[in-house]
């Protein structure tokens, strides 16, 4: 079958065809509806096999013809596209304050959303959050809970493989029973995976933004804590416990030594960069700044500071104590990263999360230009590009991936 997706590869019929096919559903997700001649001339096959093919597709029910070409005389041909209804995926991001839910359909466009608040009094249980959000989510798509034919749920922390437990966040309650998983797993029809929120974040950045193209890249998440997603070789890194990137607990050279970290809630990169410590840092320059440690006071701070840069470099001013309370917390950023980059030697670092986010490309700069003296390696450096939801962004993708794998697996057989 020279000429045709695979070339000389050795396979069964069967299974040339079922190549061919993914190559073409592909294609159809990465351009849009496209023609049996442009899909000929994408994937190298003759006429009459891409005519066969999106027979085959279409009988499958995974293309659909979504209308006719234009701007050349005579009749339009026809566009084939993937039948957006042919399965749906779900993502969740689990809070302590709120379980957000989204469902897309095959072409990933979103068709149902969903926002739980969960109350601190008369917290209902994890399963209930699970399935009360996905069932919002998937009422606001017209489509009942069996129609989903995969969730992927974000949580901070990670569920250990050995144990089913979650470990790594004390703060999420009524999420570490022994039996949580198979809780779930009974509640809900389709299959269920369990991802780390940053984790998914790097997912969307990989898949979405600053980190496509990228196959070594460590992100690291500044919001209400400290946490980094490593990518290797194009996969994700979990580490033998779920627990790789929990650097918020790393010791750090200007930190105290904080020592059974996991029972203290606290280690020494937390402590140098957290968003905590921005206020304690505004004081000491002089800044009159509420005493609050919370993320939102940090996001305001630096987004003032950066505003602050802006103005004072477009006035060739000094932009004073703002500008070194950039400084100063790129310093700390920086301390923590250089040790990251020491080990795993990345091509990239993106820097994400609301904390981060707020400083913008003056923040930016500033932690580049540090780790540039602390680091042997010199990683790009770049800012996060998915800022809406990128935990449940990142769930969707995920759960897409695997059920576009699914499905069109099914051809093979």
């Amino acid at each position: 079958m020279a000429g045709e997706v695979g070339g000389a590869a050795p396979g069964t019929p069967r299974v040339l065809r079922a190549m061919n096919d993914r190559a073409a559903l592909e294609l159809m997700l990465e351009h849009g509806p496209l023609s049996r001649a442009r899909i000929g001339t994408l994937t190298g096959l003759s006429k009459p096999t891409a005519s066969q093919l999106l027979a085959r597709l279409e009988a499958a029910g995974l293309v659909v013809v979504t209308g006719t070409s234009e701007g050349r005389p005579g009749p339009g041909a026809q566009l084939y596209g993937v039948n957006p209804r042919a399965a749906y995926a779900a993502g969740l991001d689990v809070n302590p304050r709120r379980v957000l839910a989204a469902v897309a359909d095959l072409t990933g466009r979103v068709v149902g959303e969903f926002a739980l608040p969960v109350p601190r009094r008369e917290r209902p249980g994890a399963v209930r959050q699970v399935t009360d959000a996905l069932d919002g989510a998937v009422r606001g798509a017209g489509l009942a809970r069996q129609d989903v034919h995969r969730v992927v749920i974000g949580t901070p922390g990670a569920f250990d493989p050995s144990t089913g437990r979650l470990r790594y966040a004390s703060h999420l309650p009524g999420w570490h029973g022994a039996g949580l998983l198979e809780e779930l797993a009974a509640a809900l029809p389709m299959p269920v995976e369990y991802e780390n929120d940053v984790n998914l974040v790097a997912v969307a950045e990989q898949r979405l933004g600053a980190a496509a193209g990228y196959r070594d890249f460590v992100l690291l998440w500044s919001e209400e804590g400290l946490g980094a997603a490593l990518v290797l070789g194009g996969r994700l890194h979990r580490g033998f416990t779920g627990g790789a990137g929990e650097v918020g607990f790393m010791p750090v050279p200007g930190a105290p030594l904080v020592r059974n970290v996991a029972k203290a809630g606290s280690g020494g990169f937390q402590e140098l960069a957290g968003a905590r410590v921005l206020p304690a840092l505004a004081r000491e320059l002089g800044l009159d700044v509420p005493a609050c440690g919370s993320p939102e006071a940090a996001v305001r701070l630096l987004r003032a500071a950066a505003a602050e840069e802006d103005g004072a470099v477009a006035g060739g001013e000094d932009p004073g104590a703002y500008g070194r309370l950039l400084d100063s917390y790129a310093t700390g950023l920086a301390t923590g990263l250089a040790a990251l980059v020491a080990v795993l030697d990345p091509q990239l670092v993106v820097l994400s999360g609301d904390v981060a986010l707020a400083g913008g490309e003056p923040l930016r700069r500033r932690v580049a230009a540090e780790l540039a003296e602390l680091a042997a390696a010199r990683p790009r450096l770049a800012l996060g590009a998915v800022r809406e939801r990128p935990v449940l962004r990142g769930a969707l993708e995920a759960a897409l991936a695997a059920t576009r794998d699914d499905v069109f697996d099914t051809l093979a057989r």
